[in-house]
Parts: C-alpha cells; sequence; structure tokens
C-alpha cells in the first residue's frame, strides 16, 4: 500500500475544487464528431492542456477535439450529463467537493480503461503501463471496485502535507517539527509572536491530512480498515487519539480560517502564509504555481513537512494526490479519446505538462524537477517519510449519508466551537458504519 521514494508518485486521489469560469477551443464540426475533451482547471491553469491538444492535433490533422477547461468543470458537466450530453474524455479527480467523478464510480458509468496501459504510447516504443511509475496502478484510487480493472488512468502525481515559509523557519531559528509534541511547541511559540499554527483553504483540503494522520496513529493496516468503513472504527482508540490531536491543532488555528474557507476565499487562508501570518496548512505542490503572482513575505521559499509522527524516529506519511482521466460509459468516441489519452503519458505531453508545474506519475520525470517542484517532491527524501497510496472505498449512494462532509466539513464547527470532538467522533462514525454494507463490488 505504500512505497518510499521509487514508487512516491504513487497514489489515489485529491483534488481541491477552485473558483473560475470555463473556456474552450476548437470548435466542432458541423455532424457533431470531435472528440469532446472536458478538463479541470486547477493549480496547473488550462494552457498546458492546450498546448498538449495543439500538439496531438499537429500529428493526427484528422482529428477534431474540442477542448474545454473549467475552474468549476463538475459545476457546467453536471447539467449536460442530466441532458445525455457525456464528454469523451474527463480530466478530473476523486475528492472534488461536488464528488462529480465520484458519481461515475458509484453508478457503474465509467468505461473499462485496462486496455489503455497495453498501449504503445503514439510516437514511441514503450506501453503506457511500462510507462508508468510502478505501483500508480491497482489501488482504488485507479480501480475502485477492488478487481484488477482500471476505470481512472492517473494523470498528475502531487505529494501533500503541510506547507510552509522555509524562510519564515529561518528568520525564526525553529527546527521543522517531526513529532506532535515538537509541531505544538512550534504553535506556543508563534503564538506569542501573534502568528497563527495552522490554517486549510477548504474543509477538502483535510483529506490528505487526514489519510496520512490516520496512517500515523494506526499504521497501515488501521488505515486501511478507515478506509472500508469497517465498523465502529472511528470509536477506536487509534481514531481518537487522530482527532483529539486534530482539535488541540484547531485551536491553534488562523481566527480567519473558517470565514474564508469557500470557493471564492479560499486563497486568502493560503495568502496568510505566504504574509508569515500563519505557519502551516495542508496543501499539494500544485500551490506554488497556483500562487505564482501573490504577493508574499520579504525571503519566503516553500516548502512541505508530511504530518507529524507520534515518536521520533516514527514512520511519518506524506499522502501522494493523483488527479485522474475517465471516459463515461456513455460517450460517443471513446476509441479515439483512448487514443488520446495514451498519448498524454508521451514524452512531448509530458514536458508540456511539467512546465506548467503538472507532473505525472511517469518512470524518472522527478530527475527533471527544479525550483519549488524540486523542493515539494524532495520531502519523500526525508528520513522516516513513506509515501502514502489510497482512498475511500467506493460505495453506493446511501441516502442522507456523507462521509466526507461529516470528516472535513465539521472541522469548521470544532474550529469555531460549536462542535465538541465528541460530536464530532460521533457524526464521523455513524456516517461510516452507514457505509459499510454498501460497498460497490
Amino acid at each position: 500500500m505504500t512505497k518510499k521514494i521509487a514508487g512516491a508518485l504513487a497514489l489515489a486521489s485529491s483534488v481541491a475544487l477552485l473558483a473560475g469560469c470555463a473556456s474552450t477551443t476548437g470548435g466542432g464540426d458541423a455532424d457533431g464528431n470531435a472528440v469532446k475533451i472536458a478538463a479541470f482547471e486547477g493549480g496547473y491553469g488550462a494552457e498546458a492542456y492546450q498546448e498538449v491538444v495543439a500538439a496531438y492535433r499537429a500529428a493526427n490533422p484528422d482529428v477534431d477535439i474540442e477542448l474545454t477547461t473549467s475552474r468549476t468543470l463538475a459545476d457546467q458537466l453536471t447539467p449536460q450529463v442530466a441532458a445525455g450530453q457525456y464528454p469523451d474524455l474527463v480530466f478530473l479527480g476523486l475528492g472534488a467537493e461536488e464528488g462529480f467523478t465520484e458519481s461515475f464510480v458509484r453508478d457503474r458509468s465509467l468505461e473499462d480503461l485496462t486496455s489503455v496501459l497495453d498501449e504503445t504510447v503514439p510516437g514511441e516504443d514503450v506501453t503506457v503501463r511500462d510507462k508508468l511509475t510502478e505501483g500508480v496502478v491497482g489501488g482504488l484510487g485507479t480501480n475502485p471496485y477492488g478487481g484488477d480493472e482500471t476505470y481512472l488512468m492517473p494523470m498528475f502525481a502531487s505529494p501533500t502535507g503541510l506547507v510552509y515559509d522555509s524562510g519564515l523557519f529561518d528568520e525564526k531559528g525553529w527546527d521543522v517539527p517531526t513529532t506532535w509534541d515538537e509541531l505544538f511547541t512550534i504553535a506556543d511559540q508563534a503564538q506569542a509572536e501573534g502568528i497563527a499554527l495552522f490554517t486549510y483553504p477548504t474543509t477538502g483540503y483535510l483529506d490528505s491530512y487526514f489519510f496520512s494522520l490516520l496512517a500515523t496513529v494506526g499504521g497501515e493496516d488501521f488505515y486501511e480498515d478507515v478506509m472500508t468503513y469497517e465498523p465502529d472504527v472511528w470509536m477506536s482508540d487509534e481514531a481518537t487519539e487522530a482527532l483529539e490531536l486534530t482539535t488541540r491543532l484547531f485551536s491553534y488555528a488562523s481566527p480567519e480560517t473558517v470565514g474564508f474557507a469557500n470557493g471564492q476565499d479560499f486563497t486568502k487562508n493560503q495568502q496568510s502564509v505566504l504574509e508569515n501570518r500563519t505557519v502551516f496548512m495542508p496543501n499539494g505542490a500544485w500551490i506554488s504555481n497556483e500562487m505564482a503572482d501573490a504577493p508574499r513575505a520579504d525571503g519566503f521559499s516553500w516548502a512541505m513537512a508530511p504530518v507529524p509522527a507520534l515518536e521520533a524516529g516514527d514512520e511519518r506519511y506524506l499522502t501522494t494526490s493523483i488527479e485522474t482521466a475517465w471516459i463515461p460509459a456513455e460517450a460517443e468516441h471513446k476509441d479515439e479519446a483512448k487514443r488520446f489519452l495514451a498519448y498524454v503519458y508521451s514524452d512531448e505531453a509530458a514536458d508540456i505538462f511539467l512546465e506548467a508545474g503538472a507532473v505525472q506519475p511517469i518512470q524518472g520525470i522527478e530527475e527533471g524537477l527544479t525550483g519549488d517542484a524540486q523542493s515539494f517532491y524532495s520531502t519523500y527524501a526525508q528520513d522516516d517519510v513513506t509515501a502514502l497510496v489510497g482512498a475511500f472505498a467506493a460505495t453506493e449512494s446511501v441516502p442522507g449519508v456523507d462521509l466526507k462532509a461529516a470528516l472535513f466539513d465539521t472541522a469548521s464547527g470544532v474550529i469555531s466551537g460549536t462542535t465538541t470532538m465528541e460530536q464530532w467522533q460521533d457524526e464521523v462514525n455513524e456516517a461510516s458504519n452507514a457505509l459499510t454494507d454498501h460497498r460497490t463490488e
């Protein structure tokens, strides 16, 4: 379930939903024969997708492609799908607030993409499978039903952890904490100087934090139990410790966190880290590109730390987020969409994406990283750090049950004092138990 640096680009899910508008290129012909590609315009922007499509068209002039990129892609696609108008290829991972991709997983409305793994990458003499980082395919993030069939292709890999300004630590003479005791020592020192310890852009960013924390307090077997909804797993000693640590962490949160934790204002929480008003926030390697033009404190330098261990020398886990690509079962141009999907793993496409800061889970790609990307990805090389691979198991829809809302969104109530840790634990455990007998096999 985990790998050291050799497999550090391996994983499952977590993409943060961003607010914005859509752009469409390539028009499509009058007969509706254009391959319709829809891509989430996250921290890497839209230009890379446009350049990759242009490069593919140059080699395949007979193929008509209509590309739509949007920072609110799920909102845009939902009414189209409801009307029976399906894109042919979607670049949107698990974990977005609307659960758009999850709805296709839950309804078994995804095309089986296992054959794409054995396709030869266009213009090269290697298959997609042989080009991908070992271990990146096969977990619940790509094979959501637990079998050998792949329905979600891994696109961009990013370490996620506690992002901070290494310049602030240099200025204050602080050591980056590796244990929770050390973290709370930093919290008190920062608080004495009017600096908050913690914030999050939106509650959805707490997913990778919790995944790493759960593995930290209980090990990988316990983590797997949580991901597969073992009965009363959230009432266990391990889960209780995780929630207690998090509740204490929240007591040091920036007072602005809850008010700005929404699709319109989330960058203001991120800005508080850039201005050294807050020390840490959970985020991914895309943050440096997303906030590239934002003002920052003198000497600011992006860095990332894993969630702390309980004791010095214990394993620390770095959840790796992988954005995915998939084809709706109802898509009209599946074969051409699969050919394009194989192309995005080519060196030509990978170089275009890498220029935008988007790192694909391709063997050897980490050797070309520089700057902020190198800083973030080098976190895997720290002592006692393991890349964590995983995602919540797919389930049938259970009316009135939303485990992610119970676990992540309730954090706002804990910070504001309207929800106790015990109430939080009960709510999460009840939601998890409600899914135990509804896994999608």
